[in-house]
């Protein structure tokens, strides 16, 4: 079933229009897809329990996320559902779907919560969805026996009732805390206030570094020319054909228009980057003796 295109209401209309199935109607649909991959029959199926998936849809709207957004959510998980049911189990279907439903629910509201990631853990999935009503309960129970709960107190309380470490509660409370803000808006009400991206850090490189860098660049380029003045020309031709071409050529191609044998090209070449090593040892070692 596609859902691009349709307000919640008419989803919801078709959805309840469509048949409910019997036990055995159900569990041939059921069969006739998992064993012939009948697509009519998935069809049939996933109609039919759309009413289940909007319900459950439903039951997430204080999240904040956009109905039909949910629907489709609820649709995925239903489509699953039908995917991996197995009939010889001896379960309804709807009892199963329920699950998958509202995993698929569940992972596109904490996905769609903040662009922070929420959350990845089965505790930490089970913390978003239940710590204000576990909170709320616990402040009721408090306030009804008189008593006060700290902040830290309440943390360890919910901690323990949901079954979670303290650390993924004080996490939690702070992603719950308050939606996701822009980097371009200003710090203060003024016309010409500094945004908030004005304050990050630059990660780019500082003029000093810059100039450094450059210089290095500089200094071992030419090292390189003077190492590579050490070489034949031969020798100069296998290293510039094997390693200064943005496609460097093989020993076997380098044999052939030179008239020797793989090996032997491979033989100058390692030669040729022993000159090469020597000759910027020596580089080095004279700016050590300079800088001593």
């Amino acid at each position: 079933m596609a859902f691009d295109g349709f307000s919640d209401q008419t989803l919801s209309r078709r959805a309840m229009q469509a048949e409910l199935l019997d036990a055995e109607t159900e569990l041939k649909l059921a069969y006739a897809w998992r064993d012939e991959r009948d697509e009519a029959a998935l069809h049939r199926l996933i109609t039919a329990y759309m009413r289940l998936a909007i319900s459950m849809a439903a039951k997430f709207k204080r999240y904040g996320a956009p109905m039909n957004d949910l629907i489709q959510e609820a649709g995925l998980g239903l489509m699953k559902a039908a995917d991996k049911f197995d009939p010889d189990r001896g379960v309804r279907f709807s009892t199963y779907a329920v699950w998958w439903i509202k995993a698929s629910i569940q992972d596109y509201v904490m996905r769609n919560w903040s662009m922070v990631r929420t959350g990845s853990t089965s505790s930490q999935k089970s913390l978003f969805f239940n710590m204000r009503r576990v909170q709320a309960r616990l402040e009721r129970e408090a306030a009804a026996s008189g008593e006060r709960l700290d902040r830290q107190t309440m943390r360890q309380m919910i901690a323990t009732e949901v079954g979670v470490p303290l650390h993924d509660v004080e996490m939690m409370e702070g992603r719950l805390a308050g939606s996701d803000f822009s980097l371009n808006a200003t710090q203060s009400t003024e016309d010409e206030g500094r945004q908030w991206i004005d304050a990050l850090e630059d990660d780019a490189a500082q003029a000093d570094e810059t100039v450094s860098h450059a210089k290095d660049v500089d200094t071992l380029r030419i090292w390189l020319v003077e190492a590579m003045q050490q070489l034949n020309d031969r020798e100069r031709f296998i290293v510039r054909e094997r390693k200064l071409r943005d496609q460097p050529r093989t020993l076997e191609s380098l044999g052939t228009e030179l008239g020797l044998s793989k090996e032997r090209v491979r033989q100058l070449e390692a030669a040729a980057f022993g000159k090469m090593r020597k000759s910027l040892e020596t580089q080095c070692s004279e700016v050590r003796n300079f800088l001593s």
